[in-house]
Formats: C-alpha cells, sequence, structure tokens
C-alpha cells in the first residue's frame, strides 16, 4: 500500500468515513503499513464501531482477546539460564471487556467477574471502616491444554492492577525448568530470582505438579522457597498454578503450605465443536481469508471428528490454530501448482485445502 493510499485513508476518515475509519483503525492495530499504534487504532475503530460498523466491532473483539505481540518482553540472556516470559500490563486494555471478548469460557468469566466484584466490596467497606473478610488473590487455574489459562491470567493480573491489589499488573509465565536447578545450590537462587522479576506482578507456573521428583530431585526445594517468598512478600506477589485438573489438585493436597494458600480454583472446560469452529472463523478473519461453503461444512466435519475422539491432551484452541496454519499451507500449495494466480485467490479457502 502506498503513502498516497494511505493519506487518502486517513483523509477520508477524519472526514467521517465510517469505512474508512475501521480500515484506518486496523492498519494501525497491525502496523503493516504503518508504524503500530494499537491505542490510537483502536480509537479509530470505536468511532466506527459507534457508527454501527459491524467490521470495526468485529476487530475491536479480535484485537481484544488475540494474544498481543508488542505487549511480550522477552528479556535478552545475560548468561546461561534462560529468562521467563514476562508480558507487560497495558494500561490501556479494558480488562473486563476484553475478557468478555472470548470466546466460550463461560465458568471462568463468571468466577473472575465474582472476584472482581469481591474485591471492589472489600475495597469499599474497608474505605468506609468497616472490618473487610480475608481474600486470598492467589489462584488455581485447571483444565486441559489450549482453554485461554495463561490468556486469562494476563486479564487477572491487569484486573488484580486496575482494583489497586498489584502496582504493575505483569505477568512473568514460567514452568518447572525456570525454577529447579540441576545441581545442589542452584534452585533456591533460580526460583528467588524468578519471583522477583514476578513482584507487583503475576506469577503463572504451567505444569505446576511437575515441581515435584522422585529421588534427590530438587522440586521441594523450590516449592519451599516459593511457599517463604509468598509469605514474605504477600502483598506484592500473587501466583497462579495451572495445569490438568486431577494433577493439579492431588500436588496441592499434598503439600499443607500450598493447601492453605490455594483455595481458589477456577475450571476451564474444554471448547465445544461449535466454540472451536468459531475460533477458526476468527483466524479467518483476523486474517483475510474466506472460505467457500462446502469447505466451511468440511472443516466443520474435520473438528467435529476431533473432538468426538479426543483426550485430555487435546490441544482445544492450539488445535484449532494448528489446524488454521496446515489449511493456509494447502492453500499455499494448491496455487503454487498454478500458472497464474487471481489476487481473489489469495484470499480464498477451498474445499481441496481442507484434505488432510
Amino acid at each position: 500500500m502506498t503513502k498516497d493510499a494511505i493519506d487518502q485513508i486517513f483523509d477520508r476518515a477524519r472526514h467521517g468515513d465510517v469505512f474508512a475509519q475501521a480500515l484506518m483503525g486496523q492498519l494501525l492495530c497491525e502496523g503493516k503499513y504503518v508504524q503500530q499504534d494499537r491505542q490510537n487504532g483502536i480509537g479509530w475503530l470505536r468511532n466506527a464501531a459507534q457508527c454501527n460498523c459491524l467490521y470495526a466491532r468485529e476487530l475491536i473483539n479480535e484485537y481484544l482477546s488475540a494474544p498481543m505481540q508488542e505487549q511480550v518482553h522477552t528479556p535478552q540472556n545475560t548468561n546461561s539460564t534462560q529468562r521467563p516470559n514476562t508480558t507487560e500490563g497495558n494500561p490501556d486494555v479494558d480488562n473486563l471487556a476484553e475478557l468478555k471478548s472470548l470466546i466460550g469460557l463461560e465458568r471462568v468469566k463468571q468466577d473472575v467477574d465474582s472476584l472482581r466484584n469481591l474485591i471492589k466490596i472489600q475495597t469499599m467497606r474497608k474505605q468506609q471502616g468497616l472490618p473487610n473478610t480475608s481474600v486470598s488473590y492467589h489462584c488455581v487455574f485447571s483444565g486441559n491444554p489450549g482453554t485461554g489459562k495463561t490468556t486469562v491470567a494476563r486479564i487477572v493480573a491487569g484486573i488484580y492492577k486496575e482494583l489497586g491489589i498489584l502496582k504493575k499488573g505483569h505477568l512473568v509465565e514460567v514452568d518447572r525448568s525456570k525454577l529447579v536447578g540441576e545441581y545442589v545450590g542452584q534452585t533456591a537462587p533460580k526460583t528467588n530470582k524468578v519471583i522477583d522479576e514476578a513482584l507487583d506482578g503475576v506469577l503463572f507456573i504451567d505444569e505446576a505438579y511437575s515441581l515435584v521428583g522422585e529421588g534427590s530431585d530438587y522440586g521441594a526445594e523450590a516449592i519451599a522457597t516459593l511457599l517463604k517468598r509468598m509469605e514474605d512478600d504477600r502483598d506484592r506477589l500473587v501466583v497462579i498454578l495451572a495445569g490438568y485438573t486431577n494433577e493439579i489438585k492431588e500436588f496441592i493436597d499434598s503439600n499443607p503450605g500450598l493447601q492453605s494458600r490455594f483455595n481458589r480454583y477456577i475450571q476451564f472446560d474444554d471448547y465445544s465443536t461449535e466454540e472451536l469452529t468459531e475460533i477458526f472463523k476468527r483466524n479467518l478473519r483476523k486474517s483475510r481469508y474466506k472460505i467457500k461453503r462446502d469447505a466451511f461444512e468440511e472443516l466443520q466435519s474435520v473438528i467435529e471428528r476431533a473432538v468426538a475422539s479426543r483426550d485430555k491432551n487435546f490441544g482445544n484452541a492450539r488445535y484449532v490454530r494448528n489446524l488454521f496454519e496446515k489449511v493456509v499451507q494447502n492453500q499455499a500449495n494448491r496455487l503454487a501448482r498454478m500458472e497464474s494466480i487471481d489476487n481473489d485467490e489469495l484470499s480464498i479457502i477451498t474445499r481441496e485445502d481442507i484434505n488432510f
């Protein structure tokens, strides 16, 4: 897209052209042809959405629900130890709206909204000099892979910041490898370093039960260090443990220290066939693909078969993402065999592309 074309879109948007406003918002949010400015882009989209532009409303939902790459900060390695993934809180995001825009997860939305209400009311009671009920902000996210646990953890971190529970509201995501050392004396410093990075935010530990090993394993040292820091820094640290439902509950019940600190469970259910199909459609819209009717019907059948045969390792949204990538690859292979390619064909998914 040329600079003149972008200038024309901007000029039309300033003069009230709703479609141009939606397009300008999309350009700014995606940063493909102009410098990325997500806050400004969302503003343009909201202007168009207020004029009943359905396309703008869909884009807002997509941008608020999708993981935002510009928010992810991966620190450079300063030594041989890999640093954890840290997602910075974004003050421009409406966390509650982002939560509601997620596909499915109705039970999760209700639980998070209920927690938010409890914190708000307890804060109001404190301001009025009334006694408060002790509220634990630590959570356990239980469910199968690909059900949105990390995404919701980031939203919860933002809500905690919004309500004044945390100063930064960032998310530090780790697993066993980021906490447990290989030799004597490595684990406690390694765990403390990760916790230091999570202070004033949320430490998200995926597959937390993997900390429990056998024999001379050092996972117990990581757990002991974590419990001590949760007490020492109780006003600056929130921990969310995540993993399979049965395994995570057994892990917590086996340790009195964990059991006393983690009593808020949020269950992430598997997505239904309809919800997985909607996630696929959202991927299509975001990447500006269109799908033919017979191809879409075949896609639904593929997803239905996958859901019918799924086990606890089924990837849910991850499965859909992988499926989408396969479809796009199939389309690319099909088009590459053609002598000439019409521009419209670049955006069309056909029945042949749903061939696995």
